[in-house]
């Protein structure tokens, strides 16, 4: 749950929130505090991360770091702020074509996944 402070907070970051419904506002709080594991705090700082695309972005993204990380592919965890507001050329150069021979399927799968698909490989996330 968000705090009055949180909310001004992300809020005065971010007026834009404000055009969103709440319904959209809570499926992504949700799962960036669930799912991602996030604080609101760390959210109400960085509340772009609200207005970008749940199925499009942030969820697909969280797959591909979440497979990396699983399969020991990263070297260095990066903030999940800098991953989702990478532009798409930017993270697929940086966290799908470096693997592309110790995972072949993960630039397919992330595609998959911008789609609203949930792949296997994905699956175990």
């Amino acid at each position: 749950m968000w705090s009055d402070a949180e909310v001004r907070i992300a809020v005065s970051r971010e007026p834009h929130v404000l055009r969103k419904s709440k319904d959209m506002l809570q499926h992504r709080s949700d799962f960036l505090i669930s799912e991602v594991g996030l604080q609101p705090t760390y959210i109400a700082h960085r509340p772009v991360m609200l207005c970008l695309s749940l199925e499009g972005r942030l969820r697909p993204r969280y797959y591909v770091v979440k497979f990396l990380k699983d399969n020991g592919l990263l070297m260095r965890d990066p903030s999940y702020y800098t991953v989702v507001t990478l532009t798409d050329k930017v993270f697929m150069e940086r966290f799908i074509c470096p693997h592309k021979e110790a995972a072949p399927h993960l630039s397919e799968d992330y595609e998959a996944a911008c789609k609203g698909e949930m792949p296997t490989n994905f699956r175990s996330v």
